[in-house]
């Protein structure tokens, strides 16, 4: 069973950096789709930015774009969540989550949360001057 264990949230004042990591228990990244998801008090769960073991084809919401990036260690089995800039709406718990992916990645819906089957705990990131 695959475990995926979130690490590195922190406080910060907007304008600093943090980077998460995603640490995954015994698989091959190559048949894996991996996303960064955050969900706030009261709001929705929503996708951040995703990466894709088959090609390494990265995606970012937009609300992250040019802030984010997402990289992979594959000899530590690692994802990271690089986030710059950080403004107080970024505050949320931050998830990494995992779907196993043969051939065809949907990128159009890489964020719905129902198709992944395996979750970290969370991580808290608050950003708060």
């Amino acid at each position: 069973q695959l475990q995926l264990v979130e690490s590195g949230g922190a406080t910060v004042q907007p304008g600093g950096s943090l980077r998460l990591s995603c640490a995954a228990s015994e698989f091959h990244l190559n048949y894996y789709v991996v996303t960064w998801f955050r969900q706030s008090p009261g709001k929705e769960r929503e996708g951040v930015t995703s990466i894709s073991g088959i090609d390494w084809r990265t995606h970012y919401a937009d609300s992250v774009q040019g802030r984010f990036t997402i990289s992979v260690e594959r000899f530590n089995n690692t994802v990271y969540l690089q986030m710059n800039n950080l403004a107080p709406e970024d505050t949320a718990v931050y998830y990494c989550a995992a779907q196993f992916v043969i051939g065809h990645v949907d990128w159009a819906g890489i964020f719905r949360p129902n198709d992944y089957h395996f979750w970290g705990p969370g991580t808290q990131v608050t950003v708060s001057s």
